[in-house]
């Protein structure tokens, strides 16, 4: 890429030094800057990674974005802008040659469910024997080849470059996690998305954006940034369910499509079944009624679904082939997942950390448990407190109840237990300052026909601790090491059937 072109589409800028005559990538990543790459430096939560330009300038690199004059040798390009991270948006989009323009791009936001939503998409596509990409929480997954990353919506040269990665394996679409903190801080700038969905909002991230106001906010900058071209056809999915909606389609000008149960909408589900293996509903669409049978468990998953149909629709693939496939679809990781069946009790994974997911996760088993529900749920670190008290109410709405803390980080993980206790509505529950132990518990006070819910990681690989190291952790392969441990081994129970 031309170094000249890049430089000129910055306006207000200051520049020093010699620039290379031309570039082949861009990173924020200093450990990936080299004689080919512009290095971003930027001021981030805990690092200014403006330190690492000596190390940059070592490692062959001449090209360096700045927010302000750093010495550096005569040879070193120094561009000085106001904002890095815009700059890095711009230049990645134009270097990669804007790849989001030639994908199918499915944009998911709200607090609860926009994995799913996401990997329901995703899934349909390959179901369809469409090439097809996934962003988020799960990580970057092209076709059926996971690559984990770090946050639901990476920052931005990482976001341009997952989109390059997907159209080298010939994806037609691509479906995106988006995530409030990642639109805030423009890690989505320079995606021009097809679809804009919206799941629902509840109290969450209050820590970062400090009022449900401009929480809500931040949701909306997806809506509004569908632009004005109507050249290129693009459109709103909102939740009719959900009051937010309404002010979501004030701020787009964009075709809204509803999707719902108990409001009117132009996709409802009616005639609902539901059991341990999935539901059964009766789908009314625009273009008629169509039967869908779905692996998912819970109402909730019923609206991801619908989001996940309408979006596609809204492109235009055709509703009767999509509701053909979806009996068939595999599980969305770690959300409602029923682990090893052919265990005595039911156990089960999910990632409700909100006390709306919690009220909708365990609404989902209730109808299923056969014995005792036995649910544990953790706090984060460094979150938003005010929502504890009455996650750990909501979390007594089961038989037996463990607080743990969820990714502590610098937190002392007792205060965090303490604040889930505070909402405790029965004196049924145990705490444990390890995760890992609290687990552990669930499994040895289990009987056979309980259920065992561990709620608020689903598969996430780690533990966030002190200094924020990540400690591998998975709730799913200590669930079930300790339920085989007590139960016997895979192959024992299938025995047993």
């Amino acid at each position: 890429m031309n170094v000249k072109e890049l430089i000129d589409s910055i306006k207000a800028k200051k520049t020093y030094g010699n620039f290379p005559d031309s570039v082949t990538n861009i990173t924020t990543d200093s450990r990936q800057a080299d004689e080919q790459s512009i290095f971003v430096a930027s001021v981030g939560y805990t690092v200014d990674s403006h330190q690492f330009i000596p190390n940059v300038i070592e490692q062959g690199c001449r090209f360096i974005v700045t927010d302000r004059f750093v010495e550096t040798p005569e040879n070193i390009g120094q561009l000085v802008v106001k904002d890095t991270l815009r700059a890095a948006s711009i230049f990645a989009h134009k270097i990669f040659g804007y790849p989001g323009s030639q994908l199918t791009t499915y944009g998911v936001t709200g607090t609860n469910g926009k994995t799913s939503v996401a990997t329901m998409i995703h899934h349909l596509y390959r179901a369809l024997d469409k090439n097809s990409a996934y962003l988020g929480t799960n990580g970057l997954q092209i076709n059926e080849t996971v690559t984990k990353g770090a946050n639901s919506t990476p920052e931005t040269v990482t976001l341009v470059k997952s989109m390059v990665t997907a159209l080298e394996a010939k994806a037609e679409s691509m479906s995106f996690e988006v995530s409030s903190h990642g639109l805030i801080l423009g890690r989505l700038n320079g995606v021009q998305f097809d679809v804009a969905i919206f799941t629902n909002l509840t109290q969450d991230h209050l820590d970062f954006h400090g009022t449900m106001k401009d929480y809500g906010f931040a949701k909306s900058l997806l809506f509004s940034q569908l632009g004005h071209d109507f050249s290129q056809p693009r459109y709103a999915v909102l939740n009719a369910d959900d009051a937010f909606s309404s002010e979501l389609a004030r701020v787009t000008s964009r075709e809204v499509i509803t999707y719902g149960i108990d409001d009117i909408a132009d996709f409802m589900a009616a005639d609902i079944k539901t059991s341990i293996h999935g539901t059964m509903f009766e789908l009314k669409t625009p273009e008629g009624t169509f039967s869908v049978a779905s692996p998912y468990l819970g109402l909730f998953n019923i609206y991801n679904l619908m989001a996940a149909i309408a979006s596609m629709f809204a492109v235009g693939h055709d509703l009767k082939m999509i509701c053909s496939v979806t009996a068939d679809l595999p599980p969305v990781d770690g959300r409602l997942e029923v682990l090893d069946r052919n265990l005595p009790i039911d156990l089960v994974i999910d990632y409700a950390h909100t006390p709306d997911g919690m009220n909708k996760l365990i609404d989902a088993v209730q109808p299923f448990v056969k014995g005792r529900l036995i649910f544990l749920v953790g706090m984060a670190g460094e979150r938003d407190l005010s929502k504890a008290a009455e996650m750990g109410a909501i979390a007594c709405r089961a038989d037996y109840v463990i607080f743990t803390p969820d990714n502590p980080a610098n937190d002392d993980p007792k205060k965090l237990t303490d604040a889930l206790e505070a909402g405790a509505t029965h004196q049924n529950f145990s705490s444990f300052a390890d995760r890992k132990e609290g687990i552990i518990h669930a499994i040895e006070v289990a009987e056979p026909g309980d259920m065992v819910v561990l709620a608020s990681k689903g598969r996430e690989p780690y533990q966030i601790m002190k200094n924020y190291v990540k400690v591998p952790h998975r709730d799913d392969l200590i669930g079930l090491e300790a339920a085989y441990l007590k139960f016997g081994g895979p192959d024992e129970n299938k025995t047993k059937q």
